[in-house]
């Protein structure tokens, strides 16, 4: 298809420029052979442009017998091309010159070395003599492909009998659509039609044309043999030459030729390429927060706290039990940040992840067209690879002090409990003073009580239950405690998870949607 654009007013400079990024931007998305092209018209643009622009290379091509070469020598005024009839006699281009001052060097580039100095008013007119574009040499058709790629005008001459031959127009014709402001089609020899048949020629060879995309082109009738024609040609030649604008004309051709090559459908117009909003969804979060082990990280953080809570605010007598026991993140290795030990991801967990990942190419590259969309998918998984490694280190730096900032309350528990243990060690070695002064025989200690409760009982019963009551209450808030600080760290669990997300898939994701949206654009200006 034809790449469809907003038409403005764009320098050749700027449009080269755009293309020249355009074939960057397109380096490994696109084909390679339409990014080399792009290149090689950027850099055929700047040599053209560094030459002469005083002269204009206008080339007579066309196919074994059509009279170019006859047209040649008409135009030209000379004998200068070998005429033949039925095999090639153009093995090298030459030129005619009018005004050969200043053209050695566009010559050279041309690589025409046969130059003939030709008397005339059209100066800056170098008019090129092309082999057979269908000549069974195969060097002469290369020679006709590279010239017909570099000159500034292009006349191609047809006969009666070959005009409507499909390889002048599958190979030359059609694929210069573009061309058509640095084109004419001549058709040659109209002296052997009948008058009435040369109008009906030339309207078909005009509706052959409108069919290659090259609607408007002029189409002269024209006989080299009695010179039918051949003012009228010359004088669109002048003209043209005149206007030393041919050399811009044929480089804007080629560019929106080009940038249509590296874009088989339509882009949006310079500005209005709407990208899909990328974002970390929930199925993706999920997904790596499963794989990360963040639910064994969430409740291994509760079940610290749990133990730490016990171990400090505990029934003193049994707590030192507590502490026998592994806390439940320092065993995973997350208590500082260190590289854990979660188990690794469960197939299951895999899956859902390369799944999540699918879903976030695809949403992503929805609106974009392929061969970019595949680009886009890929953006989108280039760096999983790096997930796992950045997942741990996220799940340890998230939980890293989980296990520092005891609570205030901690200590006042604590302190309470040793209480109840100084009243009951009270209360024991009251009775057991009472004990050995019954024992020995001694005069007792005046023992007060609460109601028929010696005080030392009290001290001794009430200081163990009142420590077990109140480590069964501590426990109740550890617990409590215990869920919120697995909230708070799921929380930034998932922050961490998101962020990841973000510069591993998100980011790369995003970068290729610009990327194509910078193309579209660059395109679109080249193609302008």
């Amino acid at each position: 298809m034809k790449l469809q654009v907003k038409k403005a007013e764009v320098s050749l400079d700027d449009r080269l420029e755009a293309l020249a990024e355009a074939a960057d931007l397109a380096e490994g998305r696109l084909g390679q052979e339409a990014v080399d092209h792009a290149r090689a018209v950027v850099a055929r643009a700047g040599v053209r442009r560094g030459l002469s622009v005083e002269h204009t290379a206008v080339a007579l091509a066309g196919a074994t017998g059509s009279g170019k070469s006859s047209l040649f020598n008409a135009l030209s005024g000379t004998e200068l091309a070998t005429v033949g009839v039925t095999r090639p006699t153009t093995a090298k281009a030459q030129a005619a010159l009018w005004g050969a001052g200043g053209s050695g060097p566009l010559l050279d580039w041309l690589d025409v070395p046969l130059r003939h100095p030709v008397e005339g008013d059209a100066t800056g007119l170098i008019l090129l003599d092309l082999p057979d574009h269908d000549s069974i040499e195969l060097s002469h058709r290369r020679e006709v492909d590279r010239l017909v790629a570099a000159v500034d005008l292009l006349v191609w001459v047809l006969d009666p009998q070959k005009y409507a031959d499909a390889a002048v127009h599958e190979r030359y014709l059609r694929p210069l659509a573009r061309h058509r402001d640095v084109m004419v089609v001549v058709l040659n020899q109209v002296d052997r039609l009948p008058e009435r048949s040369v109008k009906r020629c030339l309207d078909d060879l005009r509706g052959l044309l409108a069919a290659d995309g090259l609607e408007g082109v002029p189409v002269l009738g024209v006989s080299a043999r009695t010179g039918e024609g051949v003012p009228e040609l010359r004088a669109l030649l002048d003209r043209e030459v005149s206007r030393r604008r041919a050399w811009s004309s044929r480089l804007a051709a080629d560019v929106a030729a080009a940038a249509s090559a590296l874009w088989s459908d339509a882009p949006p117009a310079p500005g209005r390429v709407a990208m899909p909003e990328v974002a970390v969804s929930r199925a993706l979060t999920r997904a790596l927060a499963h794989a990360a082990g963040v639910p064994a990280v969430v409740e291994a953080v509760a079940k610290s706290h749990r133990h730490r809570s016990i171990a400090a605010t505990g029934w003193p007598v049994t707590r030192w039990l507590r502490r026998l026991r592994p806390d439940p993140l320092r065993r995973l290795h997350l208590a500082k940040g260190a590289r854990s030990s979660l188990p690794a991801a469960t197939a299951v967990e895999v899956s859902a992840v390369d799944t999540a990942l699918r879903d976030v190419g695809a949403a992503a590259s929805a609106s974009v067209p392929e061969p970019w969309a595949t680009a886009v998918r890929h953006a989108a998984r280039s760096r999983s690879d790096e997930l796992t490694d950045s997942l741990d280190r996220t799940v340890a730096e998230a939980t890293s002090g989980r296990v520092s900032g005891a609570p205030r309350w901690w200590r006042v528990a604590g302190t309470v409990q040793w209480l109840t243990v100084a009243a009951m060690a009270a209360g024991a070695i009251w009775l057991l003073v009472r004990f050995a002064l019954d024992y020995l025989m001694l005069p007792g200690l005046p023992t007060p009580t609460v109601g028929r409760a010696p005080w030392p009982t009290v001290l001794l019963l009430g200081g163990a239950l009142a420590g077990v009551l109140f480590a069964a209450l501590c426990r109740v808030f550890a617990w409590i405690g215990g869920r919120r600080r697995a909230r708070r760290a799921a929380k930034a669990l998932r922050a961490g998870i998101e962020q990841v997300a973000g510069e591993l898939i998100v980011a790369p994701t995003r970068d290729e949607l610009a990327r194509y949206a910078r193309f579209a654009d660059r395109v679109a200006v080249a193609a302008s």
